[in-house]
């Protein structure tokens, strides 16, 4: 990325279209405007019927908008233009756009990277809208909307406030114990606000695989002895022959995930090898790729088959929920007790365990939108934990309490990109596409 330069870019959808938007940003945009419609720069924020030429003859006719900067998505000057989804019009309008001087196509995400750098934007607020942009449920939707919106960037700024309160009167004390009106002894409200803050932050810290469920999807295990009718049941519950079903053991020997919307969750339904003992070099790692996919589950759907003898399931050290299935149902009466009897053949128990499993996920809803959703968020919160852990221990020792007040909220800065941004703008950005 060059700084200075003026960016052009589609910005809408795959050709050919209804519609494409063609959106440029920096010094050069009104003048670009103005060239390519031959008219003074329409008033801003307003669509305005224009005639776009190129090499003196009508390109196409469309509508075209002017975003003087700072108020603009990026801070710069903005146009967009509003034309015909033709490849041949896209294709010579960009082409004659980025032959001018100090203009070129954009790279991926760099307008958004632009209104980060210009303030438009904090960093939580950008990974909101690129949540946003792959938002497949409603569930994903609202937590983007709510990041995007700023809801994690108001509370961080909450959280920091705090901070700086409870630093002031630290360091009142320590800059102005000789003043007569500054009390060397902390009035006990700053070791009370202290707590509440700690507090306030792990009830942030514990909503966050909440947020991550929202985000990532719900990871349903279907696992197993092989056999026991995982790849059958996945094609049944998504009512499409996407797993290889045969009766010889050791048929899957990969991780699957297929994606499902239930009730506005993304869920992930995961079939995997089934368990068992083997020489083949190639089952044993697909074995241990599942056994790693049961720990990291969410729900787990252990599936027992009349056929099949029985194995047992795996420790599972997060205490992931397990549902136990009675597979092949249609073959005789359930193996064990308290399991819900299913028959991918049939379709008996098929649309119970479907209703089971939304209600579960329903259980799950979002209420409020949440705030949490990364890792990156876990890592920063539970930085900000630690050294508020830190101040309350020195608490007597002002000057370590002071610092360790300041790491906090160093920690909580990270998150919102106002300190050690570079270490996540090149990755973050690169998954943007582009013209966004």
């Amino acid at each position: 990325m060059r700084d200075g330069d003026t960016i052009v870019a589609l910005s809408s959808g795959a050709l050919p279209s209804g519609v494409a938007i063609i959106r440029l940003s920096g010094p050069k945009a009104g003048t670009l405007l103005t060239d390519l419609t031959g008219k003074a720069l329409p008033v801003p924020r307003q669509l305005t019927l224009a005639s776009i030429r190129t090499g003196g003859e009508i390109l196409d006719r469309g509508l075209v908008a002017w975003f003087p900067g700072p108020h603009s998505f990026t801070g710069e000057d903005c146009a967009e233009l509003q034309l015909h989804g033709s490849r041949a019009v896209v294709r010579l309008l960009l082409r004659q756009v980025a032959a001018q001087s100090g203009v070129r196509l954009a790279e991926a995400g760099e307008f958004t990277r632009r209104a980060f750098e210009n303030g438009r934007l904090d960093l939580t607020e950008v990974e909101g809208l690129g949540d946003l942009i792959e938002a497949e449920t409603e569930n994903q939707r609202r937590l983007a909307v709510s990041r995007l919106d700023g809801a994690l960037s108001r509370q961080i700024s909450a959280w920091r406030m705090t901070l700086l309160d409870l630093r002031a009167e630290i360091e009142a004390r320590l800059d102005f114990s000789d003043e007569s009106d500054v009390d060397i002894v902390l009035p006990e409200r700053v070791r009370c606000d202290l707590s509440a803050l700690r507090a306030d932050l792990e009830s942030a810290r514990d909503s966050l695989d909440r947020g991550r469920i929202a985000r990532e999807g719900l990871r349903v295990a279907l696992a197993g002895p092989a056999n026991a009718g995982k790849s059958s049941l996945l094609n049944a519950l998504i009512r499409s022959d996407v797993a290889i079903v045969s009766d010889e053991p050791g048929t899957t020997r990969d991780v699957r995930e297929v994606a499902l919307d239930l009730g506005g969750q993304l869920v992930l339904l995961i079939d995997m090898a089934g368990l068992r003992e083997t020489d083949s070099r190639a089952e044993a790692e697909g074995i241990a790729r599942a056994r790693r996919e049961i720990a990291q589950a969410d729900l787990v759907l252990w599936l027992v088959a009349p056929d099949v003898p029985a194995t047992e399931l795996p420790d599972l050290d997060d205490g992931a929920e397990v549902w136990r299935l009675d597979t092949k149902a249609d073959l005789g009466a359930s193996v064990s007790a308290n399991a819900l009897p299913v028959s991918a053949l049939t379709g008996e128990g098929l649309d119970g365990l479907l209703a089971k499993l939304t209600e579960f996920v329903t259980e799950r809803r979002l209420g409020e939108p949440l705030l949490l959703s990364r890792e990156r968020d876990r890592q920063a919160i539970e930085a900000a934990m630690r050294a508020l852990v830190e101040a309350e221990a020195d608490i007597e020792r002002l000057e370590l309490a002071a610092d360790s007040l300041r790491q906090a909220g160093d920690a909580l800065a990270r998150l919102t990109g106002e300190l050690d941004a570079e270490m996540v703008l090149d990755r973050l950005f690169s998954a943007f596409c582009i013209g966004k």
